[in-house]
């Protein structure tokens, strides 16, 4: 078929079915190319390794290995800096395999998440709805909230957090949302803040999510941001690390060793 078939019919398919059109829009090359337009200097975040955050880099995690979780890697880092932290903030829960794992270091935990009502007036699934906490509500100890954190007041939490994983929405502007009222409301001078999501895999940026951090956060604040190798989280943290570039085709420097058992 040659190349005017090909545009003919693409524009029928998206006269039909205009949703189609956001597949176009939201394609991860042309999220690429607004971001550079912005961001020239910064096609990627510096890398750091799990053992830069921790010498005796060793952990385990529970995970349920279903669509939508989270990579092993992800959870260990979030353990990792879970470490001599004593509070956890969340936005997005789905099954809450992420706050189970931190529940287990951190005992105070709170997770945020839209309510069943309005992840039904979404038009999803009702079975999603009724999967998100399934694991963490498991433990009574975990702190559920629920809201649009669009609308949210977080002020009225009064409170700041060591920790805190945001992991809701992943448009750009949500991102752009959630970032922005986490640093107004949640953090204080010594918090770290974890952002998944900020690549589709741990070798390929999610420019769409990139962009929403960046936009979100205070300009002087970029500086402090990395991207942990072998997962797909941005981290914001106040140290100084020697970093190493991004590279979209890695040759591996070391394996991961991984034991499986299963928990009821």
């Amino acid at each position: 078929m040659s190349k005017i078939k090909k545009t003919f019919q693409a524009l029928q398919n998206i006269a039909q079915e205009p949703s189609l059109l956001n597949l176009v829009i939201n394609d991860n090359e042309s999220r690429k190319k607004e971001f550079v337009e912005k961001y020239p200097h910064l096609k990627s975040l510096p890398q750091i390794d799990f053992t830069d955050l921790d010498e005796d880099f060793d952990e385990s995690v529970d995970l349920a290995f279903l669509d939508g979780g989270s990579l092993p890697t992800d959870l260990v880092l979030l353990k990792t800096l879970a470490k001599g932290k004593n509070s956890y903030f969340e936005i997005g829960t789905w099954r809450g395999e992420s706050v189970w794992n931190i529940a287990k270091i951190i005992n105070d935990c709170t997770t945020f998440n839209l309510s069943k009502e309005e992840i039904n007036t979404l038009g999803l699934d009702k079975r999603y709805a009724e999967l998100h906490g399934i694991i963490s509500k498991k433990n009574p100890d975990i702190l559920h909230l629920e809201g649009n954190s669009k609308t949210f007041d977080f002020q009225d939490l009064n409170k700041k957090y060591d920790l805190i994983f945001i992991d809701g929405d992943h448009s750009y502007e949500m991102v752009k949302n959630d970032t922005e009222k986490v640093f107004e409301n949640l953090v204080h001078e010594n918090s770290v803040v974890v952002w998944h999501d900020y690549a589709f895999n741990p070798e390929k940026v999610r420019y769409e999510v990139f962009k929403g951090i960046l936009d979100g956060l205070p300009t002087e604040f970029h500086s402090k941001i990395y991207h942990v190798a072998n997962t797909m989280c941005a981290v914001y943290i106040k140290e100084n690390f020697t970093t190493k570039e991004f590279e979209e085709l890695k040759s591996p420097d070391f394996l991961f060793e991984v034991n499986l058992k299963i928990k009821k």
